[in-house]
C-alpha cells in the first residue's frame, strides 16, 4: 500500500487523543518510547517533542524514508542484524520484519505506544503480535493503547454509556494476564471504510488505554 500510494490510514496530524492523554502515564522524562508498526506518524514527533526518545519499527522503506523526508531530518542508515537502521538524534526507526526483532534492537524501553498496530494486524496475528511485543520490552514496561473498536449494534447514546467504558472481549483476553488494563477515555464516532471499498460511514468507539504491568 505505501508503494501503491494507499495510505487513507495515515493521519495528517498528530493523534489528538495522545496529545490528551498521554500525560496519564506520569513518566519521568526523558523516557524511551517504542512505536510498532510506526509508519510515518506525525505521532513520532510529537512525542521526540515531549524530550523523549523515540524508537520506531516499520517494515516499508517508503514509508520510512517520507517519515524523514517530510519532517526535515537528516538520518543517519546502517544494517543492525535483521534491521535497517535510520537515525537522527532522538529518532530511530528500524526498517524491518516487527517479528524479526529482538531485545537488542531495542534496549531498555519504558512505555510503548500503540495507535494502531494492533489493530492493523489480522486477528490471527494478534495474539503472537503481543506475545512477541511480551518478550522483547521489559517486564516493567507500560503501554498506551489506541484503539478503534465497533459501538454496540444499536447505536444509542443511552446504549453507549453503559457500554463504552467496558474492556473489549479481545484486548482483555491478549493483556490481562500480564497487565491491569485501564481505560482512560472512549468516545464515539462515525467513521468512514478506510479501505475504499465501501463509501458507507459506521459506528466506532475510540478508546485509549493505559496498561500497567502486574510485577
Amino acid at each position: 500500500m505505501w508503494r501503491k500510494d494507499q495510505t487513507a490510514f495515515h493521519q495528517q496530524v498528530v493523534n489528538p487523543l495522545l496529545i490528551r492523554f498521554w500525560t496519564c502515564l506520569e513518566l519521568k522524562k526523558p523516557s524511551r518510547i517504542f512505536v510498532p508498526l510506526c509508519g510515518k506518524s506525525l505521532d513520532l514527533i510529537w512525542l521526540m517533542q515531549q524530550g523523549n526518545e523515540v524508537i520506531g519499527v516499520e517494515l516499508s522503506p517508503v514509508a520510512v524514508k517520507a517519515f524523514f523526508n517530510e519532517n526535515g531530518l537528516a538520518p543517519h542508515k546502517q544494517k543492525q542484524g535483521k534491521m535497517t537502521v535510520w537515525q537522527d538524534g532522538r529518532m530511530k526507526i528500524l526498517c524491518g520484519d516487527y517479528f524479526s526483532l529482538d531485545r537488542d534492537d531495542l534496549g531498555e524501553i519504558d512505555v510503548v505506544y500503540d495507535r494502531a498496530a494492533l489493530t492493523a494486524l489480522p486477528e490471527d496475528s494478534r495474539k503472537k503480535y503481543v506475545a512477541h511485543l511480551r518478550a522483547i520490552v521489559p517486564l516493567r514496561c507500560r503501554i498506551f493503547l489506541l484503539t478503534v473498536e465497533d459501538a454496540v449494534p444499536e447505536w444509542h447514546t443511552s446504549m453507549l454509556q453503559d457500554s463504552r467504558y467496558e474492556v473489549d472481549k479481545e484486548v482483555k483476553s491478549l493483556y490481562e494476564p500480564y497487565f491491569a488494563i485501564d481505560i482512560a477515555h472512549a468516545e464515539s464516532a462515525w467513521e468512514a471504510d478506510m479501505s475504499g471499498t465501501n463509501e458507507s460511514a459506521s459506528a466506532v468507539v475510540h478508546k485509549v488505554y493505559r496498561l500497567v504491568p502486574r510485577i
